[in-house]
């Protein structure tokens, strides 16, 4: 499918491609079948409850870190499937819901897990996030293992406070945006060498995410991986991507609402801004735009319409010069854009909307309404 040939009635708009999305789980689908091993959809990278309706199907529960993402999760699933929460910090007064409602919960500390713990009443299948201190990410900024680490708890901590004796499995998400999985065996072949009878006691081990699945074309070594620790520990293993299986399948369309030169170079005002992609402006990313021409003669800063300075998607080429009322498509955005949005300068959120085959499909528009309740006090 080209989807810059498709008629996109509204602008700005976020474009879900239903296809892409359903490609990516049918993938981690191969990785179940093969090894056995359990796969839920992180429901932090997107949300949306359509598209978790299109997942239902395929995977064993959600992912979630809130108590709201919870009940969405537990509304979506219908006791079908499992939910599982880890967070950095859970509130006393959400403990007993978040028992009541989960099925799996994974302390980030041990001082969570002593004094929340004697809450669960209905037997919730208890566990501690880890944290190995092994870092395999550049960026300190998504890197789960840095210095001072707030995700997750030391391995030494393992030894202390009869910690075994009141959790039943361990989590450890300890990668970002990985295209191999040399960082995940290399983590396995520590706990082995190091911690090994742990693993003959527990009952499950989470790996958390991190991992681009979509994109690594032999999944032999994971699934080879998972075999192996399930067979020789008798673990139940969790994978619970979530970039992996929306990253892709989203796009940003945006349109040229004015067109100027300043200090020498041409600027492309768009009818977006950075808030529909707060990642560009967190971490300085230049956004992949399906329009960009590498080899293009015209060049253009493409900018927000919000007066923020900072609003700039960044520096591209086309092949052609832009006009006002032509559009431009972000790609791979499908995952922590939606749902990191804002309405600064009160510029509303763009319209979602389904895409499959040449089908166009609105999913949710906002109003004024919407931004005036927002607010109303």
């Amino acid at each position: 499918m080209n989807i810059q040939k498709i008629s996109i009635p509204t602008s700005p708009a976020f474009l879900l491609d239903k296809d892409k999305v359903i490609r990516s789980v049918e993938k981690l689908q191969q990785i179940q079948q093969q090894s056995g091993c359990k796969v839920l959809y992180s429901i932090k990278s997107l949300p949306l409850s359509t598209v978790l309706l299109w997942l239902k199907p395929y995977v064993d529960g959600f992912s979630v870190s809130s108590l709201f993402e919870a009940k969405l999760a537990a509304e979506i699933l219908s006791d079908t499937g499992s939910i599982h929460l880890t967070s950095p910090g859970i509130n006393a007064n959400e403990i007993e819901q978040l028992f009541r409602i989960c099925d799996f919960i994974s302390f980030n500390s041990v001082c969570q897990l002593n004094r929340f713990s004697h809450f669960d009443l209905n037997h919730c299948n208890l566990g501690l996030r880890l944290n190995p201190g092994i870092s395999s990410v550049d960026d300190d900024r998504y890197d789960p293992c840095r210095t001072h680490s707030k995700l997750g708890a030391p391995l030494k901590h393992l030894y202390e406070n009869s910690v075994l004796q009141k959790i039943r499995g361990l989590h450890l998400h300890t990668h970002f945006a990985g295209r191999d999985f040399s960082p995940l065996e290399k983590l396995v072949m520590m706990l082995e060498r190091d911690f090994q009878n742990y693993l003959y006691s527990i009952e499950w081990l989470n790996l958390g995410g991190g991992y681009l699945l979509d994109e690594i074309e032999d999944l032999g070594a994971l699934i080879e991986l998972i075999r192996r620790l399930q067979e020789q520990y008798q673990l139940q293993i969790f994978l619970e991507p979530g970039n992996a299986v929306v990253g892709r399948a989203g796009y940003i369309f945006a349109s040229v609402i004015d067109l100027f030169i300043s200090d020498g170079k041409k600027i492309a005002v768009l009818d977006s801004s950075v808030n529909h992609n707060p990642e560009v402006f967190e971490y300085q990313m230049r956004p992949q735009l399906l329009n960009h021409d590498e080899n293009g003669s015209y060049c253009y800063d493409l900018v927000g319409n919000t007066c923020l300075s900072g609003d700039i998607f960044g520096e591209y080429r086309f092949s052609k010069s832009l006009a006002i009322g032509d559009g431009v498509f972000f790609k791979n955005v499908g995952a922590y854009s939606l749902v990191k949005a804002s309405r600064f300068n009160g510029h509303n959120f763009p319209d979602i909307y389904a895409v499959s085959g040449n089908q166009v499909t609105c999913l949710k528009k906002y109003s004024y309404l919407d931004y005036r309740n927002q607010w109303d006090g």
